[in-house]
């Protein structure tokens, strides 16, 4: 069973938008007594389903409802099209939170099944534009021939079929519940549970044949036609006679960058031990790049890059020991945020 067969997006992003549904409208009840222009219940009204998400994220849903092949979820319209699903959505869900609001300040009783009523209604919504999805618990039947091009068939629910596939992988060198994340944040302290070194484990993994996720800043210094991203691409200096001055910790600061987009390393050429470009699998469909393929430039790797996902043998002990420390959280409205 390949990866191509158990591609399950629309079936993720089915599920991804009523979670973050569900989840908004309690941060709504949560922060009530905030006034509705402090900042960070502007954040939360700003975008509160975005197609984005994080690893994590990823990983919960899985956990949760399960995986089933892309023919018994196929992707449809609005599955890749997801603007104005995303729209509706986002409007009732400002309408709701108004009331949830409202409620929480002068009927709080009435709260929890409002919120049940409007999360139906958004479920309703994104049903009618997706499809209705297999049940997590129930069993589909599936048929499909394998790489050798023997009949194969499946009767299991998501829920069982993510078991399959992860022991499948499990069995292998890299097992899913091994993954974490390494952070390149310049603006808080290293060796602790925030930010970690990224780049030796990223290609030790690459080394055993395993794709990697990470988080950039994708809009700085691309082209999307070429499929090229390096900080060489617009020289500033010979275009305008003036230099851009701030580091990666700066531009972070001031609002110049954040996490914006994640994709997939697949290779890296190193010469005399160091990394000099990286390949790249993006999500945007073979219009851009090379059918999909980007080139990614080390220099720009260190300046744009924040995130990488790994398996937790591809880095050291005192690394992982990291994971036993506190967690820094934090606020909604940092850069270091979700993903596209």
């Amino acid at each position: 069973m390949g990866a191509d067969q158990i591609s399950t997006s629309a079936y993720l992003f089915y599920w991804d938008k009523i979670e973050k549904a569900n989840w908004f409208m309690e941060k709504i009840i949560e922060t009530a007594e905030e006034d509705l222009s402090s900042r960070l219940v502007q954040k939360l009204l700003e975008d509160p389903v975005t197609d984005g998400g994080q690893w994590d994220m990823v990983a919960n849903l899985v956990g949760k409802y399960g995986l089933v092949p892309h023919d018994i979820y196929p992707d449809n319209f609005s599955a890749q099209n997801s603007a104005k699903m995303n729209w509706l959505v986002t409007v009732k869900l400002r309408e709701h939170a108004l009331t949830l609001r409202r409620l929480a300040q002068s009927q709080p009783e009435r709260l929890a099944r409002q919120k049940d009523d409007f999360l139906k209604e958004i479920h309703s919504l994104v049903t009618i534009m997706l499809g209705p999805p297999p049940s997590p618990k129930e069993a589909f039947h599936w048929e499909y021939y394998d790489a050798d091009g023997k009949f194969q068939e499946v009767y299991d629910s998501p829920q069982g079929f993510a078991r399959q596939a992860s022991a499948q992988l499990a069995r292998g060198d890299v097992d899913p519940r091994r993954m974490l994340s390494l952070v390149n944040d310049p603006r808080n302290e290293y060796s602790r549970l925030l930010t970690v070194d990224k780049l030796a484990a990223a290609i030790a993994m690459l080394r055993a044949g395993h794709p990697v996720f990470f988080g950039c800043d994708v809009g700085k210094f691309y082209d999307a036609k070429l499929g090229v991203m390096d900080q060489w691409l617009l020289d500033v200096r010979l275009g305008f006679n003036t230099t851009l001055r701030m580091d990666k910790a700066q531009r972070l600061k001031t609002g110049e960058s954040s996490m914006t987009h994640a994709m997939v390393l697949t290779g890296v050429h190193v010469e005399k031990g160091q990394p000099v470009r990286w390949r790249v699998q993006n999500s945007w469909g073979e219009a851009v790049g090379d059918k999909g393929w980007f080139v990614m430039a080390d220099e720009w790797m260190d300046e744009f890059t924040y995130q990488v996902v790994v398996d937790s043998r591809f880095v050291s002990k005192e690394v992982r020991d990291i994971l036993n420390q506190e967690p820094e959280v934090l606020p909604r409205w940092d850069p270091m945020g979700v993903l596209a």
